[in-house]
């Protein structure tokens, strides 16, 4: 029982807090100064692979502004207008990113590499590329290893796979700044690639081929994250193990008896809105069993992953989902 307990309390706040707001910091300085150099570079090789770049770079910079007003506006204390909080303010803001992921990032490399096949322009001083793009990778790769060490850390609390975490868990910008920063890995290696075979070949059809690989590879990532965050959005429950668990954390208190009904949501990053039916111990009077429903609550609430417990009686023909001696044989099985 008290590994149920562990794993809804996996996650310390402050510390998660801190974590990632510091991943999604230094993942904007990184895209800013790389968004600059491209800039820079593009306006002096002439090569559509590094305009490409360029417009993803700033298209990233500008994400993470998104992101840093989704982890801040997503903490705010819940109040009488919002007494789930605003957790779900963290999908809003991602969705913005994701949308301007694809229109900034994705569209305008495909543009310019469709127009660099239309009307091909000769590229030049590709060294000033190369120096530039391996800066970037160094760069990337900076912030890549922040975001995997934050993905990695949170994923081993709550039991995970780092990559399914990532994917399919309910931190929106931990997942944005991790897909953004694949992304731009694997973008520089297309665009040197691209400029590579420009210079080999004398043509700059490769270029504007690489320019528009990455932006399908833009487009893809931003269709991915704006999916995650839509179903975030109408409400989705967590994964059956996590049901388990809260199953199994509600029946560790001893004046619940069985449980009959449980509803979990994800309302914002790591928060459940939990609602329960359960069977309550003996026969008490209707005044004493209510203080015991609301005692239990708030107890429950103490967990990280629990913004909000309700709690309310079975009625006795309901299916047990889980009881006290059900999780007393499980146990000592286990």
């Amino acid at each position: 029982m008290t590994s149920s307990g562990a794993a809804l309390d996996a996650a310390p706040p402050e510390e998660g807090k801190k974590s990632s707001t510091v991943t999604v910091v230094l993942a904007l300085a990184a895209n800013l100064a790389i968004a600059v150099a491209k800039t820079v570079a593009s306006l002096l090789t002439g090569s559509a692979s590094m305009t490409a770049e360029a417009a993803h770079s700033w298209a990233d910079a500008g994400n993470e502004v998104f992101l840093v007003v989704a982890d801040k506006r997503s903490r705010k204390p819940r109040d009488k207008n919002h007494p789930l909080g605003y957790g779900r303010e963290a999908y809003v803001w991602s969705m913005f990113a994701a949308f301007g992921l694809f229109t900034a990032g994705a569209v305008v490399s495909i543009m310019h590499g469709i127009q660099g096949l239309i009307a091909p322009e000769p590229a030049q001083d590709f060294l000033i590329a190369y120096i530039v793009l391996g800066i970037a990778f160094v760069l990337e790769g900076v912030s890549f290893t922040q975001a995997l060490r934050e993905a990695r850390s949170t994923a081993a609390r709550y039991r995970r796979h780092t990559l399914d975490f990532v994917v399919r868990g309910s931190n929106p910008t931990l997942r944005a700044v991790f897909a953004e920063d694949a992304a731009a890995l694997v973008g520089l290696l297309i665009a040197v690639a691209g400029i590579a075979a420009h210079q080999l070949t004398g043509s700059p059809v490769p270029d504007a081929i690489g320019s528009i690989l990455v932006g399908l590879l833009l487009g893809v990532i931003a269709v991915v994250l704006i999916e995650q965050n839509r179903r975030f959005l109408v409400g989705q429950k967590p994964d059956d193990e996590i049901e388990q668990l809260a199953v199994e954390e509600l029946l560790t208190h001893p004046e619940i008896e069985r449980v009959t009904y449980l509803h979990l949501e994800f309302i914002g990053p790591g928060k459940l809105f939990l609602v329960a039916a359960v069977d309550m111990t003996g026969n008490q009077p209707e005044d004493e069993v209510a203080v015991a429903l609301r005692r239990v609550e708030k107890e429950i609430e103490e967990k990280h992953l629990i913004e909000e417990a309700v709690l309310t009686l079975s009625t006795p023909d309901q299916p047990t989902l889980g009881s006290r001696s059900g999780a007393k044989s499980g146990s000592s099985r286990g």
